[in-house]
């Protein structure tokens, strides 16, 4: 299978090239050679298929010959909304994620959070995390990248989404909660394109956070009756999406 890569820029069949620095080193890692293919994408629909034509020390020049339609989405679009777990776990878990079909990831400071974030630093981890998702996405076959949304509180990240009455909005949660297949049969019928999931920290969300949560518009869901990780819960759920929810019209991208 041909190495693929991300590009943030515009792809036409029939031009030449020259791929940007990270995009370069990986061929460079690689030990592609001229004449060999490469898959190109840049979130915009379908992938590309390339060939190198030439290579300096640190730079690879590149001919686009053509487009493959190809989607691999989920069959809707999943925003995760997930307390970060601590140390690298929320890396492997934003990996994961990609790799499952999640569309976007707001990382959010709980009340429980271990870790907490915020200013220069903050910043420095979402770019980092993004480019966690690029990565996981050239690996994993994805046409697009998921967008790593800055760090915010999860009372600010509530109630910015709350005005979007159109999505499903569900909360991770142990208490009054739905079983996944009945909430998704109620929230997930004909049309329905995008899904909202909040998913707590070590700890879980605290009562305040699941009562805000709820009275915002958000169905509590149950995984079943073993507590699961921080970082393993949002996993299960778009797992189980992937395999059981059939798109409204064609896949997400």
């Amino acid at each position: 299978m041909p190495a693929r890569l991300y590009l943030d820029a515009p792809l036409h069949a029939d031009t030449e090239l020259a791929l940007p620095a990270g995009a370069a080193r990986h061929v460079q890692v690689l030990r592609l050679q001229p004449g060999e293919a490469v898959t190109l994408f840049n979130g915009q629909g379908g992938e590309w298929r390339a060939e190198i034509l030439r290579m300096g020390r640190q730079s690879v020049e590149v001919r686009v010959v053509e487009h493959d339609p190809v989607e691999r989405g989920l069959p809707i679009a999943v925003t995760l909304v997930a307390g970060m777990p601590a140390n690298d776990r929320f890396d492997w878990l934003i990996e994961k994620a990609t790799e499952l079909g999640v569309a976007a990831i707001e990382p959010v400071v709980c009340e429980r959070s271990v870790l907490r974030l915020s200013g220069e630093r903050a910043e420095r981890k979402r770019e980092h995390w993004q480019g966690v998702a690029t990565a996981a996405a050239e690996q994993s076959g994805r046409t697009c990248v998921p967008f790593i949304a800055p760090v915010r509180n999860l009372p600010q990240a509530a109630t910015l989404a709350a005005a979007d009455t159109g999505t499903p909005q569900w909360l991770l949660s142990l208490a009054d909660a739905r079983p996944m297949a009945e909430r998704a049969t109620l929230d997930l019928g004909a049309g329905v394109g995008r899904l909202r999931v909040y998913s707590g920290p070590e700890g879980g969300f605290s009562p305040a956070e699941e009562a805000l949560l709820r009275q915002l518009g958000a169905g509590a869901v149950s995984l079943g009756a073993r507590v699961l990780r921080s970082e393993t819960a949002p996993l299960a759920v778009l797992a189980a999406l992937g395999l059981t929810v059939r798109p409204p019209s064609g896949p997400a991208s």
